[in-house]
C-alpha cells in the first residue's frame, strides 16, 4: 500500500493523494491543531495565575 499517490498514477491502494484538496485540508488541520494547543497553553497559564 502506498502512502501518497501522485495525480497521474492509476492505482487504488493509497492513503493520501497529491492534489489541491489534500493540501488545503492538511493546512486547515495543522492550523486548527496549533490553535488548540495555543488555547490549552493560554488557559493553563490563565487559570494557574488565579
Amino acid at each position: 500500500m502506498k502512502f501518497v499517490k501522485d495525480e497521474d498514477e492509476n492505482r487504488n491502494d493509497y492513503i493520501l493523494q497529491k492534489d489541491e484538496t489534500t493540501k488545503k485540508t492538511s493546512v486547515f488541520v495543522i492550523v486548527m491543531v496549533v490553535l488548540l494547543i495555543v488555547g490549552v497553553i493560554a488557559s493553563g497559564i490563565y487559570f494557574a495565575t488565579r
